[in-house]
């Protein structure tokens, strides 16, 4: 598994109304959900790998470690930033930050491990 410890990777987005800790059923203010800024991270981590996993591994989500830290608005863009701080065996620590105009949204950690997709996929049967 040849994965670059110090690898990162920046997304971006726009909060909108399907964004929202209402759409999400993880709230009921129409601000970004927690859930979606969790995903916005998840993205953020794949996209650090990117290239890096030899033909039939993927990575998948094993734990998140999320402070979300300020409200932010439909209509504003957040970034989110993840960087590959440990690689322990199959196990992938990311450090995560996302910030909006206003300053800090979110921080954290990410875990992914690395899979045989089919051997993984075969599971569910």
């Amino acid at each position: 598994m040849p994965v670059r410890h110090g690898s990162s990777a920046t997304v971006e987005m726009t909060v909108t109304d399907a964004d929202t800790a209402i759409s999400f059923r993880s709230g009921d203010v129409p601000v970004l959900a927690t859930p979606r800024l969790v995903a916005l991270f998840e993205e953020a981590a794949v996209v650090a790998l990117g290239g890096q996993l030899t033909a039939g591994q993927t990575s998948v989500g094993m734990r998140v470690q999320v402070d979300h830290l300020a409200p932010t608005a439909v209509g504003s863009t957040v970034t989110a930033e993840a960087t590959l701080e440990r690689v322990d065996g199959r196990r992938l620590l990311f450090t995560v930050a996302a910030h909006d105009p206003r300053g800090l949204v979110g921080a954290g950690k990410v875990t992914r491990v690395v899979v045989d997709t089919e051997h993984f996929l075969d599971r569910l049967n």
